[in-house]
């Protein structure tokens, strides 16, 4: 997540530059075949360009509203882990006691077992964000690690997750998790096995068992809604054609331009091109702005800061415990906040 207060001119340009390369480039052939070689038949009329890039514009404007609602449902479901983290918290610290127990423990232990189920569900976080910042084939990670990005520092990509999940669950469940396929799933039913063990020793009643129990299963809801907007891309078939249509249009474009520069004047139509090169840029600009915003784990600074989220999951639940040993919120790095 980007967190100034708008992005810079030149750091705009920087990122779209190869709109404006390209849109030269096409500006720079009409300009040579209509001027220099006098090829004058293929200046193309103006109406029948302007009516496809009004239909294109229509094309990228719903494009980017489903790229938003992806990347604002995304937001909206780690706002929801982020509350039901705190109501897990502090219902484990309320509901954990002797109240009901067979045979009643010592405060030590049950500091521990609340410390226990809080910690795994930290785990179950740090799994989950890991997992969603895996690479898929249709995201921009070859960009991210090596190309536009090379300022931005995502966690996930410069830690093991075996050496973050060692801060909160033992080595040998650590080692049940792995070859797992999907660790966060199992984290989540170990943390249901424990409840119930919780349960049979009277350590929480039926209705806290259950109430705790609704707990992880929303967990499990929100998890799978974060899957989904992971592991299904933006229809190719939206995400593609866009970009397919706006090369073709910018290569129309200083073709339609020639004619009406040269009626202003000789040696006008030289400004075909610079004119060419900011059509075409603000094109490609609008398509990149929804092509970067379709994935919003992929771990740019257009994404959802799930790995600032956690770290303030992580804060919140240790201090609720009385930990000692907090971790500071994660800070924008050159506005960047991941």
């Amino acid at each position: 997540m980007y967190t100034e207060r708008r992005y810079g001119y030149w750091m705009t340009i920087h990122w779209s530059r190869k709109g404006l390369y390209f849109g030269a480039a096409t500006g720079l052939l009409a300009v040579v075949l209509y001027e220099v070689a006098c090829l004058k038949w293929m200046a193309v009329p103006w109406q029948p360009v302007a009516l496809i890039g009004t239909a294109l514009a229509f094309y990228l404007g719903f494009k980017n509203n489903a790229s938003y609602d992806r990347l604002w449902e995304a937001r909206k479901i780690w706002g929801a882990i982020l509350n039901g983290s705190r109501s897990f918290g502090a219902a484990v610290l309320g509901y954990v006691s002797n109240l009901h127990a067979n045979e009643p423990v010592s405060e030590s232990e049950l500091e521990s077992i609340r410390k226990g189920l809080i910690f795994r569900h930290l785990a179950w976080v740090t799994c989950l964000r890991y997992q969603l910042r895996a690479p898929r084939s249709w995201e921009h990670t070859d960009e991210l690690l090596h190309k536009i990005y090379p300022q931005v520092k995502t966690p996930e990509f410069t830690t093991k997750l075996e050496d973050e999940l060692q801060k909160f669950i033992s080595s040998e469940e650590l080692i049940r998790l792995e070859g797992k396929s999907n660790r966060a799933t199992q984290v989540l039913a170990r943390q249901t096995l424990e409840l119930k063990r919780l349960r049979e020793l009277g350590l929480i009643d039926d209705f806290r068992h259950t109430e705790l129990q609704k707990c992880i299963s929303a967990m499990y809801d929100e998890q799978g809604k974060s899957e989904r907007i992971k592991n299904f891309p933006f229809p190719r078939q939206y995400a593609s054609i866009p970009l397919l249509l706006i090369k073709i249009t910018s290569i129309l474009v200083p073709f339609a331009l020639l004619d009406e520069f040269e009626k202003l004047g000789p040696h006008l139509v030289w400004l075909t091109i610079p004119f060419s090169a900011i059509v075409t840029w603000v094109f490609i600009l609008m398509e990149m702005i929804g092509d970067y915003s379709e994935n919003p784990f992929e771990g740019t600074y257009n994404d959802v800061p799930i790995s600032a989220i956690s770290r303030t999951i992580e804060i919140d639940l240790k201090e609720m415990l009385g930990e000692q040993d907090i971790p500071p919120a994660l800070q924008p790095i050159e506005g960047m906040l991941m």
